[in-house]
This record gives C-alpha cells, sequence and structure tokens, in this order.
C-alpha cells in the first residue's frame, strides 16, 4: 500500500501528522506500507536565502502576539504525539526547497523518512536553519548519507525542478494546505487528522484492496 504525504519542512502541522500517521499504521499492523514524500511550498515567494522569523511572523500573523495564541496551539498538539516544539530558538525562516531536495535525494535511497524526520527536528527542536546546505549535509551525514555525493546532489540545480513538479502536482491535485494523504492513490484527506481517522481511511483501502481481488480471481 503507498500512502504520498504532501508536506512542507517549515510546517508544524505536518510534524504532528507525520507522527499521526506512524501511529495509526503502528495501531493497524500495517507492514506493506510505503511512505512517499512529496513536496508543498507554503512561502513560495520567501527568497533564497529565507528571511527573519520576526518579519515572516508580521507578514503572516499581522504581529508576534496572533503567532504566539496559534503556536501556542500547535505546541500543545504536539506535546501529546510526544514533540516538544521550541518555537523560541526559531529566529530564521528558511526557503525549503534545498530541504525537500534532501528528502527526495535520501527517498531514492530508503531512507526518506529518516530525513524527514531529522529535518523537523532541527528546525522545530533545535532551531537549525535548514535552509542552509551546511546543515542540511550534516543532517544527511546525521542519518548515514555520504556528505561529498549530496554536496554534489546539492550544487547541480537541475534537480531543483523536481521539487517544483511536486507542487505544481499538489495544486493541480487541489491541495491548498498541508499536511495532505493519498492513499494508494484512490483516498485523499488533508490536515492532521486523529491515528483513528487516518486508521479507518487505512482499513477502507485495504478493503478495497480485497475487492479488486477477489474480483480478479472471479472474473
Amino acid at each position: 500500500m503507498r500512502i504520498d504525504v504532501i508536506f512542507d519542512t517549515v510546517c508544524p502541522w505536518c510534524y504532528i501528522g507525520k507522527r499521526r500517521l506512524e501511529a495509526a499504521i503502528a495501531e493497524h499492523g500495517a507492514d506493506d506500507i510505503e511512505i512517499h514524500w512529496n513536496a508543498f511550498l507554503l512561502n513560495p515567494d520567501i527568497p533564497p536565502e529565507g528571511m527573519g522569523r520576526r518579519a515572516y511572523l508580521r507578514a503572516k500573523f499581522g504581529g508576534e502576539s496572533r503567532a504566539q495564541r496559534v503556536y501556542g496551539a500547535i505546541a500543545r498538539a504536539g506535546a501529546a504525539v510526544g514533540i516538544d516544539f521550541n518555537f523560541d530558538e526559531i529566529d530564521w525562516t528558511p526557503n525549503t526547497i534545498d530541504s525537500h531536495r534532501v528528502v527526495h535525494y535520501a527517498q531514492n535511497l530508503g531512507r526518506g523518512v529518516e530525513a524527514v524526520e531529522r529535518i523537523f527536528q532541527s528546525y522545530f527542536l533545535e532551531g537549525r536553519d535548514i535552509g542552509k546546505r551546511s546543515v542540511l549535509i550534516d543532517i544527511g551525514r546525521q542519518i548515514g548519507l555520504n556528505e561529498d555525493r549530496l554536496r554534489s546532489y546539492l550544487d547541480d540545480s537541475s534537480n531543483i525542478q523536481t521539487v517544483l513538479d511536486h507542487n505544481a502536482r499538489a495544486h493541480r491535485l487541489g491541495v491548498s494546505g498541508v499536511p495532505a494523504f493519498i492513499i494508494d492513490g484512490q483516498f485523499s484527506i488533508s490536515g492532521a487528522q486523529e491515528p483513528a481517522v487516518l486508521g479507518r481511511l487505512l482499513d477502507i483501502a485495504r478493503e478495497r484492496r480485497r475487492e479488486v481481488l477477489v474480483g480478479e480471481v472471479t472474473g
């Protein structure tokens, strides 16, 4: 069973959604699942070097006080799934294209889940600038990727188009917010849904598979 997760690396709800998806998979004993990570750019117009956190919060929320209320609710939701968000450590909002490129590179080597988790940890728990290539290469090293090969990959600007294609495809599918989950290419749901909701969707997809197999045998 294939699950496509559409996400951005600076989206706290995407981190929460990842943990809730993992809980749903663990609860339903699904060991035949392949997770594919698909890029979505929440801030497509952000400068390549990113921007200061305060300026970003002013532009997005109109000020820090409203942002604090929003992030307070996110922190409580994160704590419930074992994420200790440390928003006070974040002083820079990065451009996320390169971090998505690292996820794509790692995914091709069977390390996509590890890359996503470590990027989320680096940004949301440690306040690291995941727009910096030196930080991303260090993250790659931490999950066992070859530093020189990863550096060469990031130096090759031609593969940026993969991220842009993912983002464009998500918009064509009608995705306007993340996370979003597409199961077996047929069933989709948006938002950081509770494990029980995601689990029911997994059950529906699995039952549909059984119906198709029975139909092929008896047809």
